[in-house]
C-alpha cells in the first residue's frame, strides 16, 4: 500500500518588519562583512568631512569659487583613469592587501592635510595633489572592496548588502558635511583632517581581519599583468552587464538636473541659498529613505525589468519636477527619484557581483566607479548648456522625459535584459 503523501509545508512567510525595514541578515551572518559594512560606514563620514574642509580652505586661500570648482578635477581624473587600472590591478592581486594597502594611503593623506592645516601652509596646489592622490587611493580601493563582498555573502544576501552600502553612503554624504562644518567652526580644518584620520582605523581594522582574497581564475595561472583591455572586451561580450551601465548613464547623463539647482530655486520657487540646500538635500533623503525601507527588494528576482522601473521612474520623477512651481512639490519628485535611484542601485550592483565571475570583478567594479563619477559631470555639463540655449524648465522636463524615452528603446533593443532571473545570473 502506497503510504500517502503529505502535502508540503508552505514556507513561513517573513514578518512584515523584515520585509517592509533594511534586512540586516548580511550584518548578523558575517563577522567579515560586518567589520568591513562598519569600518566603511565610519571611514566614509570622515571622508565626506574632509571633502567639505577642503572645499571651505581652497575658497578661505583663493576667494574663487573656480578654485573650489577645480577640486572637483582634480578627483574626477584621478577617478576615471586609477578606477579602470585599480580594478585591473584588483583581478590580479590580493584583494585584502590592495584594500589594506589604498586606505594606508589614504590615511597618510589625511595627516599630511592635517600637518599643512597645523602648520599654516597657505599653498593651495599642496591640497589639489592631495585631494588627486585621495582619488587615486579611492579609486583603486573601492574595486577590491566591492569585488570582496560576493565571497563574504551567499548570492541571496547580496541585494540586501548593496542596500546597507547604499544606506551607508547617501547617510555619509548628508552627514558627512554637516559635521565637518561644525568642526571647522569649531577647531578648525585641522580638526575635520585628525577625525578623518582616526575614522580610517575602523576600514584598516576590517581589512587587517579579513582573510586572504586573491581572484578566482577557475584553476587557471592569475594573469601576470593587470588587463584593462581584457575587462573591457568582457563587458562588450555580456549583454546583461552592459545594459546595467547603458541604464545608469541614461539617468545620469540625459535627467541630471543638480547643475540648474541655484537658477531653479530663484526663478522658480523664488529662494535663496537655503532652497538650494534643500533641493540638493531633498534626493539624499529619498535614497536614504529607499535603503531603509529596502526588505522587500530580496524577493524580486527579475533584476533587469526592476531597474528598467527604478530608472523610468527616476526620468519620470525629475520631468515632474521640472513641471512643478511648488517647492515642497518639487522637494518631494526629487526625494522619489532618490529612491528610484538607490533601488536601481541595489540591482546593478548585485548583477554585477553576481552574474560576473571572480576574475572579472574587480574590473567592472572599475568600469562601475568610472561611470559613478563621470556621469553626473557629464549631466551636469548637458543640463547646463540645453537650459542656457532654451530654458531651465525645458532642460529639466526634456531631459527626464528623454531618459524615459531612452531606457524604454533600451528594454525594446535587449529584451532578455528584462527577463534576468537572480536564480540563474547570466552575465
Amino acid at each position: 500500500m502506497t503510504p500517502a503523501i503529505s502535502p508540503a509545508t508552505p514556507k513561513p512567510r517573513p514578518p512584515l518588519r523584515s520585509r517592509l525595514f533594511a534586512d540586516i541578515t548580511p550584518l548578523r551572518t558575517s563577522v567579515h562583512y560586518r567589520r568591513l559594512w562598519f569600518g566603511n560606514t565610519v571611514s566614509w563620514v570622515g571622508q565626506q568631512m574632509t571633502a567639505l574642509a577642503v572645499s571651505l580652505q581652497v575658497y578661505d586661500l583663493t576667494g574663487s569659487t573656480f578654485a573650489v570648482g577645480a577640486v572637483g578635477l582634480c578627483s574626477l581624473v584621478p577617478l576615471i583613469v586609477f578606477g579602470l587600472y585599480g580594478g585591473a590591478i584588483a583581478d590580479t592581486v590580493d584583494r585584502r592587501k590592495l584594500g589594506m594597502y589604498t586606505a594606508v594611503g589614504a590615511t597618510v593623506l589625511s595627516v599630511v592635510l592635517a600637518a599643512a592645516a597645523l602648520l599654516d601652509v597657505r599653498q593651495v596646489w599642496v591640497l589639489y595633489t592631495v585631494v588627486a592622490l585621495q582619488a587615486v587611493c579611492f579609486a583603486m580601493n573601492s574595486p577590491a572592496r566591492s569585488s570582496m563582498i560576493p565571497r563574504l555573502l551567499p548570492p541571496e544576501q547580496l541585494p540586501a548588502a548593496n542596500a546597507l552600502n547604499s544606506l551607508t553612503s547617501n547617510l555619509g554624504m548628508m552627514g558627512g558635511p554637516m559635521l565637518g562644518g561644525v568642526f571647522v567652526g569649531l577647531w578648525g580644518y585641522q580638526a575635520a583632517y585628525l577625525i578623518d584620520v582616526v575614522t580610517f582605523t575602523a576600514a584598516l581594522y576590517a581589512m587587517w581581519r579579513l582573510p586572504a582574497m586573491r581572484p578566482d581564475h577557475g584553476g587557471e595561472d592569475a594573469p601576470r599583468r593587470p588587463s584593462v583591455l581584457e575587462g573591457l572586451r568582457f563587458l562588450a561580450t555580456r549583454p546583461n552587464l552592459r545594459m546595467t551601465f547603458f541604464a545608469d548613464l541614461a539617468a545620469m547623463v540625459l535627467a541630471q538636473p543638480r547643475a540648474l539647482f541655484p537658477a531653479v530655486a530663484v526663478l522658480w520657487f523664488g529662494g535663496d541659498a537655503k532652497t538650494v540646500g534643500l533641493l540638493v538635500a531633498a534626493p539624499a533623503v529619498g535614497a536614504v529613505l529607499g535603503a531603509l525601507f529596502s526588505g522587500w527588494l530580496g524577493t524580486v528576482r527579475r533584476h533587469g525589468l526592476a531597474i528598467l522601473v527604478a530608472v523610468v521612474a527616476w526620468g519620470a520623477a525629475i520631468a515632474c519636477f521640472g513641471l512643478t512651481r511648488h517647492l515642497w512639490l518639487g522637494l518631494f519628485f526629487l526625494a522619489v527619484a532618490g529612491c528610484a535611484d538607490t533601488i536601481s542601485m541595489v540591482f546593478r550592483g548585485t548583477m554585477l557581483q553576481a552574474a560576473a565571475p571572480d576574475r572579472m570583478r574587480g574590473r567592472l567594479q572599475g568600469v562601475f566607479i568610472v561611470v559613478v563619477a563621470g556621469g553626473p559631470r557629464l549631466g551636469d555639463f548637458l543640463t547646463g548648456s540645453a537650459a542656457d540655449l532654451t530654458s531651465p524648465a525645458v532642460a529639466v522636463v526634456g531631459g527626464g522625459l528623454a531618459c524615459v524615452v531612452a531606457v524604454l528603446l533600451l528594454g525594446l533593443w535587449r529584451r532578455d535584459f528584462a527577463r534576468y532571473d537572480a536564480r540563474d545570473p547570466k552575465p
